[in-house]
């Protein structure tokens, strides 16, 4: 049976949460996706809270298929950034179709991957596929993929409040990294995320977001 506890919630005047919509969207238009990264150490315990915000997304059923894999051991991401410039190349020589490339090339990407080793720490989003119970067998989860798009998005929206960047990285295929962060085998890689401060001289490919009248409707 179901247990409910009261739902702990601030009323705000209308003033206020218009203050404050208007200045959380500022605040994350300002955010940008940089592969320019400072070594400069970042303590773990942001880290730490980061991760914690993402820990509240939503989940389906509230079964929360996620694990976030943070790194900062510099040999362990020296190893994770060969694997992925292996598989990279491989991607832009053998995978990617004419229109794929034609898509990633306003944003500068190849199969070098500096961020991995010049971002202080390296967190890789696991997805867990299905639940595993004390005896071994498998549980059914739900929803995992949006369940952890939600997840990586607070996650992104904490390293920026910090006044932090990262960097959305999906190597093609992604299978070496659960290996090599010995991670069981229901867990399946869903996102890299580097995390620190930009580099002094860091750059950001010039772009535009689309208007609210392109992203959202209204009847």
């Amino acid at each position: 049976m179901s247990t409910f506890v009261p739902l702990q919630h601030e009323r705000l005047s209308a003033d206020e949460s218009a203050r404050r919509a208007h200045e959380f969207v500022r605040h994350l238009d300002a955010r940008r996706t940089t592969r320019h990264f400072s070594p400069e150490p970042v303590p773990r315990d942001w880290i730490e809270q980061a991760i914690r915000a993402g820990g509240t997304a939503p989940s389906g059923a509230h079964q929360q298929p996620w694990t976030f894999v943070a790194v900062s051991d510099p040999a362990l991401k020296r190893r994770m950034r060969e694997a992925a410039e292996e598989e990279e190349r491989r991607f832009y020589a053998e995978r990617i179709t004419p229109e794929w490339r034609a898509a990633l090339e306003p944003l500068g990407t190849d199969a070098v991957k500096t961020h991995l080793t010049d971002a202080p720490w390296v967190v890789v989003l696991f997805r867990q596929s299905h639940g595993l119970d004390a005896d071994g067998s498998k549980r059914t989860f739900y929803y995992t993929q949006e369940s952890c798009g939600i997840a990586a998005g607070l996650f992104i929206a904490a390293v920026h409040t910090m006044g932090l960047v990262t960097l959305t990285h999906t190597p093609s295929p992604m299978g070496f990294l659960g290996e090599l962060l010995e991670r069981p085998a229901n867990e399946k890689a869903f996102l890299v995320m580097p995390v620190g401060y930009p580099a002094v001289d860091a750059q950001v490919p010039a772009l535009t977001r689309k208007p609210l009248d392109e992203i959202a409707v209204f009847r």
